[in-house]
């Protein structure tokens, strides 16, 4: 697979950024060539990525969560953009209820693929979900609260 140095850090495309604990200090040698990851610059690692889709699989039926709640949740408080970023690797066909993840607002965030808001708002009015006129959902409503056992 090919990598790609952009930013002092090192990009694996589909892997995602490679991230080595902050260790700035270290030399690492890829492809030939010496790289050190910029660990102010690099994304969350692949875990937290998987831990973040994990996380999203547990918002039941009829409930949403903001991203920041999300990245709260995974122990990444302020990281809610990282959400986003995790959501948007999955295939097309899954299974992980991406559709329950909106903003703090409680609105749906714009997609790059064209009609991607208004399929996601479709899918959560199937669920029971009511949006406002403003098209917002009332997240004191319909906000997830995890239990104990789900964080």
């Amino acid at each position: 697979m090919p990598k790609h140095s952009l930013d002092n850090s090192t990009y694996t495309p589909f892997l995602g950024w490679v991230f080595y604990a902050g260790l700035r200090s270290i030399k690492f040698r890829q492809n030939g060539w010496a790289t050190r990851p910029n660990w102010l610059t690099c994304s969350m690692p692949l875990l937290s990525h998987a831990m973040i889709i994990a996380q999203v699989a547990l918002i039941p039926e009829g409930r949403v969560a903001s991203y920041g709640q999300i990245a709260a949740l995974c122990g990444f408080p302020r990281h809610a953009r990282q959400v986003g970023y995790a959501l948007a690797t999955l295939p097309p066909d899954t299974r992980v209820p991406w559709h329950r993840v909106v903003n703090a607002k409680g609105e749906i965030s714009l997609r790059r693929m064209p009609g991607g808001d208004e399929f996601q708002r479709l899918l959560l009015e199937d669920e029971g979900l009511r949006f406002d006129r403003s098209g917002r959902i009332c997240l004191k409503r319909y906000q997830w609260q995890p239990d104990e056992s789900d964080i």
